[in-house]
């Protein structure tokens, strides 16, 4: 009987449909929260809020956060089925939100309902996993789950790009729609058979009101810092401030604020370099666009350098670790951000040229990309070697939170500092080199920090 089980495979004709759905369902959702990427600039143009760039990034990765919480807290008591139906309509609401926009707080709006939706999918296939699969192919279909990322950001931002160049940017946010109705009715009738009572009760708790506060506050601060010069700004974001210490002090663990040696100082510095990564790949696409005049189709090609690197880094880093058992990642760890470091001051260098400088970016992808394929696996690594039996899903919880919050965190300071150099009529390169030195900064502190990651008993 055990020969017979190990010789099944996710893709036959039992779990054939859920799976198909399954990673059509990542796809769609990776494919939004990438391909946005190329033709975020070219939306801001056209709706007239460059000031509020930042925004279409934060607002998908802070909701994202909120639909995670509420959606996990919720889906042991309604049923995946019915958990599944909300998020994918809270995620389709706001693809048509965003495609018909007329200005930019419509399209920002629409981007919450997206990141809501997706944050919630994501917590809908893992949980389905858990049931649906046994633990023999459970390991297959995440490798598969994980494998859905690839694609996009190979192929999305250049495939955005050319619908934005040729044809019109709300066309990006049409095309998922066929693939998500495709992913729904391959789902949904497995998701059928996963009744509420057959799932295991997940316990309540007041996550999700910590990460409602979290974002209002969040929402506060940026909001604040793009109006910094007036006395307003400065009292909104203060205000965020103060209502974001509580949530934070709940979402993460203790010393985190202190960057404990350990674990907390794990989760800080991977949580630095994951904001400094996604946020440059944002500003630079916009610098690319704006001020080096490129069309978005070519700035996406060179932003899918980093994609590629990345996922070459990653594949040696496995190598690696399974060569020296483990022993070296720390220094891998360390070695990765240092290459991110010289990615980011190329970016810089790039965008600072009076002409020319494509080069650089693409070298300066390159780098960031394969520098976080090095530190990026390896710091999950780490930090789960702090879990205790039964905590794994506790420390997963820390990685995908700093993995969403920063990056949303990060990309909105930089929006701000554009807003404000605005403001001061200093025009957009002025912005986007100071959101770039924002993000040098916070590489920079990653590095340090990482020679304080640890893991348990060290």
């Amino acid at each position: 009987m055990e020969q017979g089980e190990s010789k099944v495979g996710i893709f036959d004709a039992g779990y054939r449909a859920l799976t198909i759905g399954i990673i059509l369902a990542v796809t769609t959702v990776a494919f939004e929260g990438l391909a946005i990427t190329t033709i975020a600039p070219d939306l801001a143009q056209h709706l007239k809020g460059i000031s509020l760039y930042g925004w279409i990034f934060s607002a998908f990765l802070l909701s994202q956060i909120l639909g995670t919480m509420v959606i996990g807290q919720q889906i042991g008591k309604i049923g995946v089925y019915r958990s599944f139906s909300l998020s994918i309509v809270l995620f389709v609401a706001g693809i048509l939100i965003a495609a018909t926009s007329v200005n930019m707080p419509m399209l920002i709006a629409g981007r919450a309902f997206q990141g809501f939706g997706a944050g919630a999918i994501v917590t809908c296939v893992y949980y389905s996993i858990t049931l649906s699969y046994p633990d023999a192919l459970r390991t297959k279909i995440l490798a598969a789950f994980s494998s859905a990322y690839i694609l996009p950001a190979l192929i999305g931002p250049y495939i955005a790009g050319l619908l934005a160049e040729y044809v019109s940017w709300r066309f990006v946010f049409w095309l998922v729609l066929p693939l998500i109705a495709l992913a729904v009715l391959l789902t949904l009738p497995s998701f059928r058979k996963l009744q509420a009572d057959s799932a295991p009760v997940m316990k309540s708790g007041r996550k999700e009101g910590y990460a409602l506060w979290l974002t209002i506050g969040t929402g506060l601060l940026l909001s604040g810092l793009g109006f910094i010069s007036g006395w307003k700004g400065i009292a909104l974001a203060l205000i965020g401030l103060i209502v974001m210490v509580r949530p934070l002090r709940q979402l993460l663990p203790a010393g985190t604020f202190s960057a404990k040696k350990g674990l907390p100082a794990t989760i800080v510095s991977r949580g630095l370099y994951v904001a400094c990564y996604v946020a440059t790949e944002s500003y630079v696409v916009l610098a690319l666009t704006e001020v080096k005049g490129l069309p978005a189709d070519l700035a996406g090609l060179i932003v899918a350098a980093g994609a590629l690197s990345w996922s070459a880094a990653a594949w040696l880093q496995s190598k690696l670790d399974e060569k020296d058992s483990g022993r070296g990642r720390k220094q891998r760890i360390t070695a990765g951000i240092g290459l991110m470091i010289v990615g980011v001051s190329l970016v810089i260098t790039s965008v600072g040229l009076e002409s020319g400088g494509i080069g650089f970016a693409v070298i300066s992808q390159i780098f960031t990309g394969f520098g976080i394929g090095l530190a990026n696996p390896t710091t999950g690594a780490i930090a789960l070697q702090h879990a205790r039996p039964g905590e794994e899903g506790e420390i997963s919880s820390y990685l995908q939170f700093v993995d969403a919050f920063c990056p949303g965190l990060s990309i909105g300071i930089g929006g701000a500092l554009i807003a404000v150099s605005g403001h001061f009529s200093q025009g957009i390169f002025t912005g986007i080199m100071l959101a770039l030195f924002a993000q040098l900064l916070f590489i920079v502190l990653s590095f340090l920090l990482s020679f304080r990651i640890a893991k348990r008993g060290d």
